[in-house]
């Protein structure tokens, strides 16, 4: 019964402070004001298949943007992959339209950015930059294109291509040598975790001062590769050089793949870390100022883990390495729904499915959320209020991946965190929706990998 009262108090001081939602760009106004001075605004999502969050990340992202300058997205996908839709919006690929440009996300889950929502704003920035950013007809001066880049290290293969790739063009000796050492990882590379299991096994030796050896001599060339003018050259060798760092950590990833849990999770955020950083560097070089970037990944990964049962683990994630190098630079922006339905899949590799997301736990943030007489609103979490407050106790949170399995919930979706230390914002819709794929995507997906924690973050 106590518990109860303490449930009904907090619901009352949330009503008292929530921002109710309204399906209006002016119900993020609260975002945009706090974005003043910020570099890096981090905006997560609690699933991979909810339209809502989707489509909220595009419109908070489209205003940071327009009215605040913002200069790049950076996104939970693969580098080569995003590096497509990247020359698409800065009008300098051979895609016609948005649909083209995100064809190369063809690993499973292909519809966490091959959706409806991911390709309007693709479209958007397409626009943008054509109208605002590039109207002079040059990519020369101060208007810059607006960015759109991959954090993530799944793309073994892909990269391995890419560098190759890079290097025929500009350095064919240079090409043939990376072919040669890249060779060590040949019978893996469709199967990257296969690698993983080899070494553990004592089946393969390692690649790893092959890999390391490639990564050095590309970055020892880069006065020799860059001698041609113009950002062009500069972001493909940058380009290429985030490929190679691709290859090298996703060595070392699939390397520790059987050495167990957390090892994996922490080496692919600070994976994800470094390139957020390195792009940050790379694009204040070209600007002349400090670039600043938007980041859309899942809530585990912008949240700050040391505020959640994360931490207790050993595991830390990328919101808390920004949080702890850029501070009050960085804002963290969180999602939560009740019901609905979702996008995602039973198991990894299986195909789409509509899934309804089940009632939430009792005492969970969405239960508490659920019962607020409000079915969308904003909470700023760095007010000092009786809500906030409130919310300082541990909670569970769910957190739903690409796969969502409704039969092992609690075990498979649920973590405890203390929300106002975990974000700065967090979005409630009550009712969600899944997020609608590509039509090209209904199908069976190909895929390389799974994560233990939470079921496919």
């Amino acid at each position: 019964m106590i518990k109860r009262q303490s449930d009904y108090s907090l619901i009352r001081a949330i009503e008292k402070h929530a921002i109710p939602m309204d399906g209006e760009l002016l119900d993020y106004d609260e975002i945009i004001q706090a974005s003043k001075g910020k570099q890096f605004i981090l905006i997560g999502e609690a699933s991979h298949g909810t339209k809502e969050f989707y489509r909220a990340r595009a419109e908070i992202t489209e205003r940071l943007i327009a009215e605040s300058a913002f200069d790049a997205v950076a996104v939970e996908a693969d580098w080569p992959d995003a590096y497509r839709v990247n020359r698409y919006v800065s009008l300098l690929g051979e895609d016609r339209n948005a649909d083209q440009a995100l064809a190369d996300f063809e690993r499973f889950p292909t519809w966490m950015w091959r959706n409806q929502e991911v390709e309007r704003f693709i479209h958007w920035l397409y626009e943008y930059n054509f109208e605002f950013r590039l109207a002079n007809g040059t990519n020369d001066g101060p208007d810059w294109p607006v960015g759109f880049y991959g954090l993530d290290l799944y793309s073994l293969n892909t990269s391995i291509h890419a560098v190759i790739g890079y290097l025929t063009k500009i350095d064919p000796a240079a090409a043939r040598r990376a072919r040669k050492r890249y060779g060590c990882l040949y019978h893996f590379m469709n199967n990257p975790p296969a690698y993983g299991y080899a070494i553990d096994a004592g089946f393969a030796d390692s690649c790893e001062d092959e890999i390391l050896l490639q990564l050095k001599e590309l970055q020892e060339k880069a006065f020799e590769y860059l001698r041609r003018d113009g950002f062009i050259a500069e972001d493909e060798y940058f380009c290429a050089q985030q490929n190679a760092k691709l290859v090298r950590n996703a060595e070392g990833y699939y390397r520790a793949l059987y050495r167990g849990h957390p090892n994996t999770w922490n080496l692919r955020d600070k994976h994800m870390s470094e390139t957020l950083k390195e792009l940050a560097t790379h694009l204040t070089k070209r600007l002349g100022r400090k670039a600043r970037i938007v980041v859309w990944a899942h809530n585990s990964h912008v949240g700050n883990a040391s505020a959640t049962e994360m931490f207790r683990r050993g595991e830390f994630n990328m919101g808390q390495i920004i949080k702890s190098i850029y501070g009050a630079e960085a804002l963290l922006v969180g999602f939560s729904t009740s019901r609905g339905t979702v996008t995602a899949a039973s198991n990894w590799d299986a195909p789409i499915e509509v899934k309804q997301i089940r009632e939430p736990v009792a005492g969970s943030l969405e239960e508490i959320f659920h019962r607020v007489n409000l079915k969308s609103f904003m909470l700023d979490l760095r007010e000092t209020n009786e809500a906030v407050d409130g919310l300082m106790e541990d909670r569970l949170q769910r957190a739903i991946g690409v796969i969502y399995r409704a039969d092992t919930e609690r075990q498979s979706h649920y973590f405890y965190t203390r929300l106002p230390e975990q974000f700065d914002f967090i979005i409630h819709y009550d009712n969600t929706r899944a997020v609608k794929p590509l039509k090209t995507d209904m199908r069976q997906h190909k895929g390389e990998m799974d994560e233990t924690f939470p079921s496919g973050l």
